[in-house]
């Protein structure tokens, strides 16, 4: 299986294989629980606008479709590659099981800078893209959503794609779209507002108070600056945040108005403050109730878990913490309550999937429900998170994921392999 390699589909798979252990799973079933069903890589030239073309290399990785169609997020990102697309949908696939939603997991993208094109080259590479993929996806089939660099406008630009090829508007190609454009109430702060409210729930647990905790928040794109806006919301003061060109903290507490009014106004953090500017590799350490690692991959590692000083670790990003920093956190004798990733970012998934059944029976909710039948879900997942730690003392990132590989390996089983 040498096609998956890479450090972040090594991390993937060492998680899966810790939980396997755990459930007993014969070393015979374990690749076809594990390997993707699908990986397509294409080419993506596009006119650039100095006249120039240029390649660019994209990619969709479908996990499983035992469950029902394949879901998952589609990235633009200059260091993508074909390895972090698979680990990106085995945690997918792991992710809706925990939530019982009727999907496998898929992700994609293209390796380009999404900050260093124009927008009508950006239209140009989306577009071109959905083009290349319309062969492998399809609203029963695969169904895409916004991930880091993407965003509503192209999600819009890879639904009209798909319809005009289709000669007839498809909604329910694409979730994360325009409300204008089929998308639902809601859905762009849905991670955001997912990871606030699991928060809470670990709060709950721990007996502490929302009112005067405090919490620091790394990445501050769609994900990370909503949960910074709902921990605030219930009371919790926001200490540090940073993304990729800037860091901020004071004990004190930050402005999050005025920094939320200044990535409007220039798109980055950058530029806000001279006085508050932290170390990024210092921040995750500092003292705070409440720590959101809302960025990129492996930013916990073996080297500073042991350093981290929070009591709630809520992985708002995908695979923030590794395989080693998960070692030497169970080490802490769980003075850190993590909230993992597959359940802790869920919520744009699950909001995701109400879009898609929006779309397939046009008929909408208003952002109300749509919250309330979120929290549902939520919490379910929570309740069997926790009940699984409780019963078989386990870490809670083995008991999430076991709970995830347990329900689609039931199922692979109860449908037998094909021929």
């Amino acid at each position: 299986m040498t096609l998956y390699t890479g450090p972040v589909f090594d991390m993937a798979r060492e998680q899966f294989h810790t939980v396997a252990d755990y459930l007993d799973i014969p070393k015979g079933e374990r690749d076809r629980l594990l390997y993707p069903k699908r990986a397509v890589a294409v080419s993506v030239p596009v006119h650039m606008d100095n006249g120039h073309e240029t390649v660019f290399q994209g990619y969709r990785v479908q996990h499983h479709l035992t469950l029902g169609p394949t879901k998952g997020g589609t990235r633009y990102s200059p260091k993508l590659d074909v390895g972090e697309v698979a680990a990106l949908a085995v945690w997918m696939s792991w992710k809706c099981a925990l939530c019982g939603l009727p999907y496998g997991g898929a992700k994609g993208g293209v390796a380009c800078d999404p900050y260093k094109l124009s927008r009508r080259e950006l239209e140009a590479v989306s577009r071109r893209y959905m083009q290349e993929m319309i062969p492998f996806v399809g609203p029963r089939t695969d169904v895409m959503a916004p991930d880091m660099g993407t965003n509503e406008q192209v999600m819009a630009w890879f639904m009209d794609t798909y319809s005009m090829y289709q000669g007839k508007t498809v909604t329910e190609i694409v979730t994360g779209k325009p409300v204008s454009a089929g998308g639902t109430e809601g859905r762009r702060e849905a991670t955001g507002r997912g990871v606030a409210h699991l928060v809470g729930r670990a709060m709950e647990r721990l007996q502490m108070h929302p009112a005067g905790a405090t919490a620091i928040v790394q990445g501050f794109g769609n994900v990370g600056s909503v949960s910074a806006m709902a921990l605030t919301e219930r009371g919790v003061r926001i200490l540090g945040v940073s993304d990729h060109t800037a860091c901020y903290y004071d004990a004190k507490g930050l402005d999050l108005p005025a920094l939320q009014r200044h990535v409007a106004a220039h798109g980055v953090l950058a530029g806000w403050s001279s006085e508050a500017a932290c170390d990024p590799a210092t921040l995750l350490t500092l003292p705070c109730d409440v720590l959101v690692p809302a960025a990129v991959e492996q930013v916990i590692t073996g080297a500073n878990a042991g350093k981290l000083q929070c009591r709630i670790l809520a992985e708002g990003a995908n695979g923030p913490t590794t395989p080693e920093a998960d070692r030497v956190l169970a080490g802490r004798r769980g003075d850190v309550f993590v909230i993992p990733d597959i359940l802790c970012n869920a919520g744009g998934v699950v909001v995701s999937y109400f879009e898609w059944v929006q779309d397939l029976q046009q008929f909408f909710w208003d952002e109300a429900e749509v919250l309330s039948r979120l929290n549902r879900v939520l919490d379910r997942a929570f309740n069997r998170v926790m009940a699984r730690v409780e019963q078989d003392h386990v870490a809670h990132r083995d008991a999430a994921t076991s709970i995830g590989v347990q329900k689609v390996r039931d199922a692979k089983k109860m449908r037998g392999l094909f021929p």
